[in-house]
C-alpha cells in the first residue's frame, strides 16, 4: 500500500509535540489534528509543525472514520481509557511509554486490540535510535555470543517526577531496550530492587534491580535522579565479544570489544584450582558507523508497516507489558526491603488463522 494514512496526536505536553513533527514529516502519515484538553497548548503544537486542525474533543476524534491510529502522549494513568476508547473506535494505537499505570489495565489494553484485530504499539523510542537498531543486529547474528550480562546506567540530576518514583521514571528506557535486543525478549522470573529517599520525597530517587535471564545471564539497572553527572550507558558482555553503548558520546555511541575472559578455555576443574591461570582474549576494539537518523522517524515507519502488514509492531504492547510487568515486580521487591519478587508473564495466545 502506498496511500498515506491518518494519524491524530492526543496530549501537546512534553512528548507530543515531537510525535506531530514526525507524523507531519513521515512519508507515511497525514497529520490529521492535534488533540489536547489546553486548546491553547495543542494551538502551539500545530503552529510549530505548520498548522493542523486543533480540538479539545477526545470523542471527536475517535469519532471522525478518516482518521486510522492516534498517537497517545498524555501522563500513564490515563492512558487505560484513552487507548480502550481508541480501540473501541477502530483506531490502531501507539502509546507512550509505560503502557499502563499497572499490569492488570496494561493486560486488558494489549487484549482488548488482539481482540479487535488493531496494532498496540508502544513508543520505546530508544528501540529505534540507530545505536539500538545495530546493537540488536549484532546480537541476533551472534557477534557477542551467548549474553552473559548487561549493565545499564541511566542517572542524572532531576528532574524529580512527583506522581512515581525513579524506577517507573528512567527505568522503563533500560527494560524496554533490553526487550528488543535480547534473544527472547525481557524473559526474567524475579527482579530484587534497592531503593533510597534521601531528599524524604516519599519515594526512591535512587534505585538499583538486578534480574537474572532466563538464559543463565544477569541484568543490572543503575537509574538515579541525584547525580551530578548525566549518564546513559549500557555494557553488553556475551561468549564472544562485549559492547559498550555509550548514548552521549556522539562519536562513537557504540564500541565492540573482542577482548575479555576466554570461557572455552576454561573448565571447572581449572576454575576450582586457585592457582588456575585465567585465559585471556586480546583482540580488537571496532566501532560500527551508525546512519544518522531521528528515532521517532523510525518509530512512525513501523507503526505504519504493522498496520499496513498486520502485523504486531516490533515494540508490541506484548513489549510494552513485559516492561510493566518488572517494574510492578520492582516495586514489590522495594517494598520487601529488595528480597526477590516474581515477574508475572503474559502469555499470548496462539489463534487458529
Amino acid at each position: 500500500m502506498s496511500t498515506r494514512l491518518n494519524a491524530a496526536v492526543i496530549g501537546a505536553g512534553y512528548w507530543g509535540p515531537n510525535l506531530a513533527r514526525n507524523f507531519r514529516a513521515s512519508p507515511d502519515w497525514d497529520l490529521a489534528a492535534i488533540c489536547d484538553l489546553d486548546i491553547e497548548r495543542a494551538q502551539r503544537a500545530a503552529d510549530s509543525v505548520g498548522g493542523v486542525p486543533v480540538t479539545s474533543s477526545l470523542d471527536d476524534v475517535l469519532a471522525d472514520p478518516a482518521i486510522d491510529a492516534v498517537a497517545i502522549a498524555t501522563p500513564a494513568r490515563t492512558h487505560h481509557a484513552i487507548v480502550l476508547a481508541a480501540l473501541d473506535a477502530g483506531k490502531h494505537v501507539i502509546v507512550e511509554k509505560p503502557l499502563a499505570d499497572t499490569r492488570e489495565r496494561g493486560t486488558e489494553m494489549v487484549e482488548r486490540a488482539r481482540e479487535n484485530g488493531l496494532v498496540l504499539m508502544a513508543d520505546h523510542t530508544y528501540c529505534y535510535t540507530p545505536a539500538v537498531l545495530k546493537i540488536r543486529e549484532l546480537i541476533e547474528e551472534g557477534a557477542l555470543g551467548d549474553i552473559l550480562f548487561v549493565d545499564s546506567v541511566r542517572i542524572n540530576l532531576g528532574l524529580i517526577q512527583p506522581d512515581v518514583d525513579v524506577f517507573w521514571d528512567l527505568a522503563p528506557h533500560d527494560l524496554s531496550i533490553m526487550d528488543f535486543i535480547l534473544p527472547g525478549g525481557l524473559d526474567v522470573a524475579s527482579v530484587s530492587a534497592h531503593g533510597s529517599d534521601p531528599l524524604r520525597t516519599g519515594k526512591a530517587c535512587i534505585g538499583y534491580l538486578a534480574m537474572p535471564l532466563a538464559a543463565g545471564g544477569i541484568a543490572h539497572v543503575h537509574v538515579n535522579w541525584l547525580s551530578p553527572t548525566k549518564i546513559r550507558q549500557m555494557v553488553i558482555g556475551g561468549t564472544k565479544r562485549t559492547l559498550v553503548w555509550d548514548d552521549l558520546n556522539p562519536q562513537q555511541r557504540v564500541s565492540v570489544y573482542d577482548r575479555g575472559v576466554d570461557l572455552a578455555l576454561q573448565s571447572k576443574e581449572t576454575a576450582d584450582t586457585r592457582a588456575a591461570n585465567i585465559s585471556y582474549r586480546l583482540g580488537d576494539t571496532w566501532a560500527p558507523a551508525l546512519p544518522e537518523r531521528e528515532a521517532l522517524a523510525n518509530v512512525a515507519g513501523e507503526f505504519a508497516s504493522a498496520i499496513r502488514e498486520e502485523r504486531a509492531a516490533r515494540t508490541s504492547g506484548e513489549s510494552g507489558l513485559r516492561v510493566l510487568s518488572v517494574l510492578e515486580a520492582a516495586s514489590a521487591s522495594l517494598s520487601a526491603s529488595g528480597s526477590p519478587s516474581p515477574v508475572e508473564s503474559y502469555i499470548k495466545e496462539v489463534q487458529e488463522a
